[in-house]
């Protein structure tokens, strides 16, 4: 095989491939550059997802005349001058990858005024290449505009997803630099419509405000700086951490309402989410995440942000110091400011396996019949439904467990999971007949959500309508709700209803149908630790006797368990 040196057409899109990856990735480079250019008013203007346009416009420093062009050049930056820059990183952008990187697969125009200049300069690039250049006028600052993202490599357009997707991407790098920056007002607009807009008053709980509404706001804890030192070899070094964290009972569904900032620059890392986790062990419900924004602050050479071409993850010289200063830094924020008795005997509580119940008195699972010596592998086992008997409630245990008993033994229900599933069938079948229950609110009720949220409900209120949701535009990322699901009527609806766009936001919209019937079935189902009367676990057990698949919640976890009779005559010495 032949070795040859690659065109430079090549090379040039093997690097933007690197670093730019989607329309967001694109967003985030000229935030970025906006930010370390001292911008304190930022745009983003985006349209098909970031696909067909993306302009970001700021008021910073701007470019002289002589090194606009310059700054398409690979390599070509201004942060840093030698190897030895590398170990100090004060900016967020570095690698002089950025600009030449986008131009390489997209057609860019920048526009830039810099500091007592009496004109602006303008440029149109494609392919890499300068196409045009004039003198234009302009305010002091710079404007980038992205057309036709990957029109040059068409067989990367393949690999992106649908435009909501790519929208509620780049919603979620602008909120991301919104809340590491507040003291910058940032606006971004989606085909034309304003999303977001932060007020850039410097308080990081005006922002959480801005990006995820009042709801979240109005139960965030500060988080008071720590400083933990360690020996580095040459000297001691300081952590700091400083922020804002959910109260336990804003907890979400999903990790994404995690944000870190290592030095305020937007990174992802497995320590800073576990750290978060681990202090709020004992104090959240299983399934839940916290919601935080913090900001750690290190010595420069404690970091390495060069390990990932697009600056998204970094790596820390001392981790478990770092893990050991945010966990005590958040814990000790959430135990000094919640009433909660005894909290440190129950910061570690037992998390039990999926078949802890089944191995806690050696138990088969229902739905898994066991083979005596009388039957063979080869006899087909009774299906669930088939081998369901009728049963006799005996009571409840703690308040989460109704005990029955049947014709052969004992049967434990997990209320919780047997009601979910009751009423997952029961919306499946309402759909089905087009007969969805609704509830219509004596008011309309205002619905805020975050830009991503925002994003994704425009995209699925056609979805919501199908199972009773009647909601309308009304406002900046503020919707009307004029009915919702006679099922979560009388559950906190709204809720639910975060939490469900929250998951969506994952998911393809083959999967909606699906998340939108689990979520409705989940919300207003019978609650673990709720007391129930005779009348009401009897009820219960006849309706899950009743559904097609009574051996999992929606979830996949089992509703039931069976302790046979030769089992607890086994156990009681009487076998």
């Amino acid at each position: 095989m032949t070795i040859k040196v690659l065109d430079n057409d090549t090379i040039n899109q093997i690097a933007a491939g690197e670093v730019v990856e989607r329309p967001a990735s694109v967003v985030k480079e000229l935030v970025e550059n906006a930010l370390d250019a001292g911008a304190t008013n930022i745009s983003v203007d985006i349209k098909g997802g970031g696909i067909g346009l993306i302009r970001v416009t700021d008021n910073g420093s701007g470019i002289p005349p002589d090194e606009v062009a310059l700054a398409f050049e690979r390599h070509a930056t201004s942060k840093i001058k030698t190897a030895g820059d590398l170990n100090n990183i004060g900016s967020l952008g570095f690698r002089g990858e950025a600009l030449p990187s986008i131009a390489a697969v997209a057609r860019v125009e920048i526009l830039t005024c810099a500091a007592g200049e009496s004109a602006g300069t303008y440029l149109c690039l494609e392919g890499g290449a300068v196409t045009q250049k004039k003198s234009q006028a302009r305010a002091q600052g710079t404007t980038i505009t992205v057309h036709d993202l990957f029109r040059r490599v068409p067989a990367r357009l393949k690999f992106l997803k649908t435009v909501s997707t790519e929208s509620s991407h780049v919603a979620n790098v602008v909120s991301q630099y919104a809340l590491a920056f507040p003291e910058v007002s940032f606006t971004l607009s989606v085909d034309g419509k304003q999303t977001l807009h932060t007020s850039g008053k410097g308080k990081l709980l005006d922002s959480i405000l801005d990006v995820y509404g009042v709801e979240i706001a109005g139960k965030m804890l500060p988080v008071a700086r720590q400083e933990e030192s360690w020996s580095a070899g040459k000297g001691e070094s300081n952590i700091q951490v400083t922020g804002l964290v959910g109260a336990p009972e804003v907890g979400r569904s999903g990790r994404g309402y995690l944000s870190f900032f290592v030095n305020r620059r937007w990174v992802t890392n497995r320590v800073l989410a576990y750290a978060v986790e681990e202090a709020y062990a004992g104090l959240i419900m299983t399934g839940r995440h916290p919601v935080a924004v913090l900001d750690i602050a290190l010595p420069p050479d404690e970091v390495d942000v060069n390990i990932h071409p697009a600056k998204s993850e970094v790596k820390f010289r001392n981790e478990s110091e770092v893990f050991r200063t945010v966990q005590k830094a958040v814990r000790q924020a959430l135990v000094a400011q919640m009433p909660v008795p005894k909290i440190e005997e129950v910061a570690a509580p037992y998390a039990a396996p999926p078949s802890y119940k089944q191995q806690l008195w050696n138990l088969p699972r229902f739905d898994e019949p066991q083979v005596t010596n009388q039957e063979t592998a080869q006899e087909p086992a009774l299906s669930l439904a088939a081998s369901l008997p009728v049963l006799r409630v005996v009571g409840q245990v703690m308040n989460c467990y109704i005990v029955a008993e049947g014709p052969d033994g004992l049967y434990i229900i997990d209320q919780h999971a047997a009601h979910e599933r009751i009423r997952f069938e029961k919306v499946q079948q309402q759909r089905a007949r087009r007969a969805v229950e609704v509830q219509g609110l004596l008011e309309p009720a205002t619905f805020d959500v975050s830009p991503r949220q925002s994003e994704i409900l425009i995209n699925c209120i056609a979805e919501l309508a199908q199972f009773g949701f009647a909601l309308e535009p009304f406002g900046e990322r503020t919707f009307l709700v004029r009915a919702v699901p006679l099922m979560v009527a009388g559950d906190n609806w709204a809720a639910m209803l975060r939490e469900l766009l929250d998951a969506l936001s994952g998911e393809t919209r083959s999967k909606w149908e699906e998340r939108i019937v689990a979520s409705i079935a989940c919300h207003g189902a019978v609650r673990s630790g709720q007391a129930l009367s005779d009348d009401e676990m009897r009820a219960l057990v006849r309706q899950l006797e009743e559904t097609a698949n009574p051996h999992t919640c929606p979830h996949g976890r089992p509703t039931i368990i069976h302790l046979t009779r030769a089992q607890m005559e086994r156990e009681f010495g009487r076998g």
